[in-house]
């Protein structure tokens, strides 16, 4: 059979609830467009399983000689143009007679524009008053100044250079 498949690949998470997001976002999909891609698989770049060659080995074995791959990105950073290319050639590479497409992240769209007003005005999230401390920084100092986030392993200096930690030292 010559099936098209998609994977839905997103960033992959140390947390757990992170991870099972995607996996319930290409469930969702996969229920909603079932008649279009009978085939749909989840993917996470990096830090967990399935990964990109876990989720193209699951689509050829389910038939898939044509893959289709959806970033849940929202922009062209670097995991679009150079990690998930490299990844996805790999994983390509071991399933001669089968082709891939690494589609555009999500981007601007209305419809994320419709989302973004729905989340600004549809939310159960509590407001914190000037001072006051939000829980999800616990163990956290509010006061130092952050300009990245706690995992990356860059550091943007005043000058606008990138270091990379774990190159230092």
């Amino acid at each position: 059979m010559n099936e098209t498949a998609l994977i839905i690949v997103d960033h992959g998470s140390r947390r757990q609830e992170s991870n099972r997001m995607l996996e319930e976002v290409a469930r969702l999909f996969a229920e909603r467009f079932k008649s279009r891609f009978p085939i749909v698989e989840p993917a996470h770049m990096e830090l967990c399983e399935p990964s990109i060659e876990t989720a193209y080995t699951q689509c050829v074995n389910r038939g898939a000689k044509r893959i289709i791959v959806v970033p849940f990105f929202l922009s062209f950073g670097k995991h679009w143009t150079r990690d998930i290319p490299s990844l996805l050639s790999q994983a390509a590479g071991r399933f001669p007679g089968t082709e891939y497409q690494l589609v555009e992240p999500l981007g601007i769209d209305d419809l994320m524009l419709d989302l973004l007003f729905k989340r600004a005005t549809q939310t159960n999230q509590p407001v914190f008053q000037s001072g006051q401390l939000d829980p999800r920084i616990q163990g956290l100092e509010p006061s130092t100044r952050r300009e990245q986030c706690t995992s990356c392993p860059f550091r943007v200096e005043p000058d606008g250079r990138i270091i990379d930690t774990r190159k230092v030292g």
